[in-house]
Order: C-alpha cells, then sequence, then structure tokens
C-alpha cells in the first residue's frame, strides 16, 4: 500500500523517519551584577573631603576673627557657629550627601580643631615676639587700657608673668581656653547647620 510505513511482507521500514532537530536553546546572557554601592564616609579625619572642607572653613574662621571689629566678645563667638554652619553647607554642596545633626556637629568639631591648630601657631608666634620685646608684663602696661600704674594687684599679677612657671601657667590657660572656644562654638555651628539645610532639603 502507498503510503504504508512497513513493508506488508517483510516489515520493513519502506521509508526513513526523520527525526525533528532539536529547538535551538537560547543563549543565557549573563547579568551583569548591580554596581556596588558607594560606601558613605563618616566625617572625620578619615575623609578626605571632610578634612579640606574644615581645613578652609577653619582659614575662613581665623581670618574673621582676625578682623579688627569693636567686638571683642560677641563677634568671634558669631563668626565660629557661622563657620561651623558654613562647613556642613560646604561638605554637602561637595558631597551631594546630607549630614544628621551629629554628622553637622562633628564637621564643626573639626572645623574648630583646625581654627585651634591655626590660632595656636600665631598665638605661639605672638608670645615669642612679646618675649623679645619686654615680656608679657610690659606689653600689658602699655596696652590694656584701665592699668593703673600704682595698682599693687596688677603688679603682682604682671611680676608673676615675667617668671617662666607664670608664663607657661599662662600659655597653657590661654591655649586651653582657646581649645574650649574654638571647638565649642563651631560645634555647636555644624548641629545647627545640619538642621538647618535639612530643612531645605525637603
Amino acid at each position: 500500500m502507498d503510503g504504508a510505513r512497513f513493508c506488508h511482507k517483510c516489515g520493513k521500514p519502506t521509508f526513513e523517519e526523520i527525526e525533528p532537530e532539536p529547538a535551538p536553546v537560547a543563549a543565557e546572557i549573563p547579568l551583569e551584577a548591580p554596581p556596588a554601592a558607594k560606601p558613605v564616609l563618616e566625617v572625620g579625619f578619615g575623609n578626605p573631603i571632610a578634612v579640606r572642607t574644615a581645613f578652609w572653613a577653619a582659614v575662613l574662621s581665623w581670618i574673621l576673627i582676625s578682623f579688627p571689629v569693636p567686638l571683642p566678645i560677641i563677634w568671634p563667638v558669631m563668626a565660629l557657629l557661622g563657620t561651623g554652619l558654613f562647613s556642613v553647607y560646604l561638605y554637602q554642596r561637595r558631597t551631594g550627601e546630607s549630614l544628621s545633626v551629629i554628622g553637622g556637629a562633628r564637621m564643626g568639631w573639626l572645623t574648630g580643631i583646625f581654627t585651634f591648630a591655626i590660632s595656636t601657631v600665631f598665638f605661639t608666634l605672638a608670645i615669642l615676639l612679646i618675649s623679645q620685646q619686654g615680656g608679657l608684663s610690659n606689653f600689658y602696661r602699655e596696652h590694656l587700657p584701665g592699668i593703673r600704674p600704682d595698682d599693687p594687684n596688677i603688679d603682682k599679677v604682671l611680676e608673676y608673668l615675667q617668671n617662666p612657671a607664670g608664663l607657661a601657667t599662662f600659655v597653657f590657660l590661654s591655649l586651653g581656653l582657646l581649645f574650649a572656644m574654638f571647638t565649642i562654638f563651631p560645634t555647636l555651628g555644624g548641629a545647627l547647620g545640619a538642621k538647618v539645610f535639612e530643612r531645605d532639603n525637603i
């Protein structure tokens, strides 16, 4: 019979079966792993952007403090608060990252540390220069207003500054006060700046 798959006499197949070709297997395209998220560095000496930002904010702070403004206490405090706040603003502009209040306080503290370091260098140079020109006692007699030459209490203080122990005590106390002032106020300014700029970003 025509079209029969097997011979009805011998049982042999009348034609070869054509096996279907296997369907092509789609090549698997390896998926690229997503890029790892860039780690966020904490504000501190291990963060180079924070260090550079704090240094330049400290330079600005020292320049502002050095201006002969007739507000001997209020102006330095305002300058230190302002540069602490400015350091947070500058850091967020450079990194695009918002700082928490703690991060802002660290940024301000870092700025204060650099301000203290810069001021210490110039303070030390001023003390050396004054010591070579007659000492602190003569300097205060000539430059501080309101000192009466016949006041015995003032004489005792000025005599105390003439000996090495008194001079060393004066220097360490002055540096301690400078350190407290130059770190506390920028820290408060940095914390305030983080809060202010957080509102601006909402």
